[in-house]
């Protein structure tokens, strides 16, 4: 008798996409509760490959972009922001760590500057309502002084 646990998706590639999505065989994963125990339970191996670890159980996954995305922000300049995770986890925005990435999608450093995490587009639109434009550059105005985005540097480690 089979073991319960991953033996019934080895057999299938699992993919988080760029766009916050969970797959199968690039067939989006439809039941919500599935998606955020994957979101809740990827790791990094050794290898530097992508893992669902879940339990004693195990199986490697693709990773579009990042990991983590960002679904929600909240807050306002005054008083800072808060991001939530796609693994229903929230923290503070970290200002400093904000880049604009291919196709002007945004990222930042979550998880203590362990992950990268792509801004879902209606995230930021939430966050970008409140940055202004400084001569030629971007700029998010926070309780400690504005803070510029720029482009993102070289990959730091989805």
């Amino acid at each position: 008798m089979a073991k319960a646990g991953f033996w019934a998706i080895e057999s299938h590639t699992i993919r988080f996409g760029r766009d916050g999505r969970w797959y199968a065989d690039d067939e989006p994963i439809a039941n919500q509760r599935i998606a955020d125990l994957f979101a809740r339970h990827i790791t990094r191996g050794d290898d530097g490959g992508w893992w669902l670890r879940i339990g004693d159980e195990r199986a490697r996954i693709v990773v579009d972009d990042t990991p983590f995305v960002v679904t929600r922000v909240d807050g306002e300049p005054r008083t800072g922001f808060r991001v939530t995770l796609n693994d229903g986890s929230a923290e503070p925005l970290v200002p400093r760590s904000l880049a604009f990435g291919d196709d002007d999608v945004l990222y930042c450093d979550v998880k203590h500057g362990t992950h990268r995490a792509r801004f879902l587009r209606p995230a930021q639109s939430e966050l970008l309502a409140h940055v202004c434009v400084d001569g030629e550059r971007f700029v998010l105005p926070l309780p400690d002084g504005a803070q510029p985005i720029g482009p993102a540097v070289a990959d730091r480690g989805a």
